[in-house]
């Protein structure tokens, strides 16, 4: 059974178990590099003898990190392959991991925070035309599996991080994790063997397949600010959630339940919004329902902070929805893995860099006005760019039928 072509009927596994297998690891390595750090920062910062401003470059790192090597990943598929890119992607990992964990000072954690996030960055894009390559007949079943495991991997870390380092030490911490991407190589060095081997012939002066401009096309862009103003929304929520916390008149241990509790209702978008697209021709609702939560989140936080903080925590873990919705629509809306590659690239490429500017701004915001009203006004305009865009996304079509 061709890896592009599977039966309508084949079941899940037959056939596929070592792509399977391979997909799933990738996507629990997607996300260890940016939450096994952040709980240390503090510890580091007086290891290594840097301040806020470092601080802010090593969370900036992630989002930058993604936006430029998810534009740079669909250059590289087509020159080496999906299975290669995503055994590179793994490689980089582990070495950045690595690196990180043997650092003796600020300039070392930083080079190894790169060359890690650039992995998972390639990780990022690679993935979704890997589900579209060997699983077109369940893209539904293999998005929400493959979006769950990530969402696992990001809370992992966050966990473990801090009592692990206490245990034994922070290189212990930040290191482990490579223990994973490298053991997510394996299946990836064996599908890239096998798609060498089985790769047809090509004439030398044969065509390549035409790829067009995503950057031209209403879907590109609708689905990079969709994908985008989400990841701004979470990251910057992510970032400034227990500080509104603390200055509402909670403990900072409590901003710390606000934000697991914000990142645990997360996962539940992740298990079902990816089933629920896939039977509908146009899933704009789901945007409708994404943004009601936003809406009502910023609300409450900044109205009436403590009067439930954790239900607006809650329906803010369920404002992300439109996170695995995008990631979905990357193969709903293509044709091709060519197709899948250069709508992910594009979309997170684009979306990351928006995402880039979210927790500057909304702490800019904050600093000139020392309340919460300009910050929160910022993402809601942010929440209707997203609805906007989601309209032209979620439309019925093909990539491929506007190149």
């Amino acid at each position: 059974m061709s890896p592009t072509s599977p039966s309508a009927q084949a079941p899940l596994l037959r056939g596929r178990l070592l792509a399977f297998a391979a997909i799933l690891l990738a996507a629990v390595n997607l996300r260890t590099a940016v939450t096994s750090l952040t709980p240390l920062l503090d510890r580091l910062g007086e290891l290594f003898a840097f301040g806020s401003t470092m601080t802010g470059v090593l969370g900036m790192l992630p989002t930058a990190a993604f936006a430029v090597f998810g534009l740079l990943t669909p250059w590289l598929t087509r020159r080496i392959g999906l299975e290669r890119t995503a055994l590179l992607a793994m490689g980089l990992a582990t070495a950045g991991l690595l690196l990180r964990s043997s650092a003796g000072g600020v300039g070392m954690l930083l080079f190894g925070s790169v060359i890690a996030l650039g992995g998972m960055g390639i990780g990022n894009v690679v993935v979704p035309p890997l589900v579209k390559r060997y699983f077109a007949n369940r893209v539904g079943t293999l998005s929400t599996l493959y979006i769950a495991v990530l969402q696992a991997g990001t809370m992992l870390p966050a966990l473990l991080a801090v009592p692990v380092a206490d245990a034994s030490n922070w290189r212990v911490s930040l290191g482990m994790w490579a223990l994973l991407s490298l053991a997510a190589m394996l299946p990836w060095a064996l599908l890239s063997r096998h798609a060498a081997r089985t790769a047809p012939a090509q004439p030398t002066d044969a065509a390549p397949h035409p790829v067009g401009k995503v950057w031209r096309t209403p879907l590109g862009w609708g689905l990079a600010l969709m994908f985008g103003m989400t990841s701004l929304i979470t990251y910057s929520m992510f970032t400034w959630l227990p500080r509104l916390m603390v200055e509402a008149g909670a403990t900072p241990a409590f901003g710390g339940v606000a934000v697991a509790t914000f990142s645990a209702f997360g996962l539940v978008p992740s298990l079902i919004m990816p089933a629920l697209a896939v039977r509908m021709r146009n899933p704009f609702p789901l945007v409708i329902f994404a943004f009601a939560m936003n809406l009502t989140a910023f609300a409450g936080l900044l109205y009436a902070p403590m009067a439930a903080p954790l239900l607006w925590a809650t329906l803010l873990g369920l404002g992300p929805s439109t996170f695995p919705l995008a990631l979905t629509l990357i193969n709903l809306r293509t044709r091709t893995p060519a197709g899948s590659a250069a709508l992910s690239g594009f979309m997170q490429g684009v979306g990351y860099s928006f995402a880039c500017l979210g927790p500057v701004l909304f702490g800019w915001l904050h600093g000139r006005s020392g309340a919460w009203h300009l910050p929160f006004a910022f993402l809601t305009v942010c929440a209707v760019v997203l609805l906007t865009a989601s309209w032209f996304a979620c439309r019925p079509q093909q990539l491929e039928d506007h190149w």
